[in-house]
């Protein structure tokens, strides 16, 4: 009897240890760290199951259906508003408040903000971009009052493109350089003559690992032109939560971080290069390990 029951605790024992090694290879394949390209870079598996990917799929379904909806009814407001453009600007800003807060519900990631007080300057807003949630959050959480820069094609984005320009927002066409500095100039102006904001992607494209890009000098020119003061927001996270080209959503925990604004007011022509070195810089010191440009 005594070695019945000493049998049995063995065995139970030894199918403890079983779940707790396969407990402890699934917690170590979540943190799996790879080295690659000379830096770090996070990869998760455990978050790539069936379960996981219709959750995502159905997150992303009720986000477009959702979109589509605030959409449709923002741009009839905007055709009855045509006369007024500044006004269509602030429906504009309130559609992206509601939908981008909609949106970011839905895919239910944690966020974090830090440094809120600064989210009500009337000034040039910055960003890194790498995924399609940069695009939300950006929506949510810019100032009324803030008008958008993006590249010419986006008004072929299905009812949002249309939508941008309904909304009076800036288009600069990227493959034409001079073109791209007079368009910039013209927003300057705008910006200055209403009394409004500004919100643009320095990086110019979005990142494909997260890691951050080198800056395009536009936003620059663009505070030599109005001499706004720069908000610098650092958003981290979001290349874990929606990666370029994946259809995946992941639960990744997001941070965004309003910098103190960086005054203009000063800021000479002949040191444009120093300006966006040193602005990008204080963004490769706020980026976690896993989005700090490589050397």
């Amino acid at each position: 009897m005594v070695n019945t029951e000493s049998g049995v605790l063995l065995r139970h024992r030894r199918f403890e240890s079983l779940l707790n090694t396969r407990s402890s290879q699934s917690v170590e394949e979540t943190r799996k760290v790879a080295v690659k390209d000379g830096g770090v870079e996070e990869t998760t598996k455990n978050d790539d199951g069936w379960v996981s990917a219709i959750i995502s799929w159905i997150r992303i379904v009720t986000c477009f259906v959702s979109m589509m909806v605030t959409t449709f009814i923002w741009a009839l407001i905007m055709v009855v508003l045509i006369p007024w453009p500044y006004e269509r600007i602030r429906q504009g800003n309130i559609y992206g408040h509601v939908t981008g807060r909609m949106l970011m519900w839905i895919l239910g990631n944690p966020i974090k903000i830090e440094g809120a007080e600064y989210s009500n300057e009337r000034a040039i807003y910055i960003s890194n971009h790498a995924s399609p949630i940069d695009i939300f959050l950006i929506m949510w959480l810019t100032p009324t009052g803030t008008v958008g820069i993006a590249k010419k094609e986006i008004i072929w984005y299905p009812l949002f493109g249309q939508l941008y320009v309904l909304a009076n927002h800036l288009r600069i066409d990227r493959s034409n350089p001079s073109a791209a500095i007079e368009s910039m100039k013209e927003a300057a102006r705008a910006v200055l003559k209403n009394n409004l904001s500004l919100i643009i992607f320095p990086e110019g494209t979005r990142s494909k690992n997260g890691r951050l890009l080198p800056f395009k000098k536009g936003f620059v020119h663009l505070a030599l032109q109005s001499r706004l003061p720069i908000v610098p927001m650092v958003l981290t996270g979001t290349h874990l939560a929606w990666r370029k080209g994946s259809l995946h959503v992941r639960p990744a925990p997001l941070s965004v971080k309003y910098l103190p604004p960086i005054t203009t007011e000063n800021w000479k022509v002949d040191k444009i290069d120093d300006y966006v070195t040193m602005i990008h810089n204080m963004y490769a010191q706020h980026l976690p390990v896993t989005q700090k440009p490589l050397p």
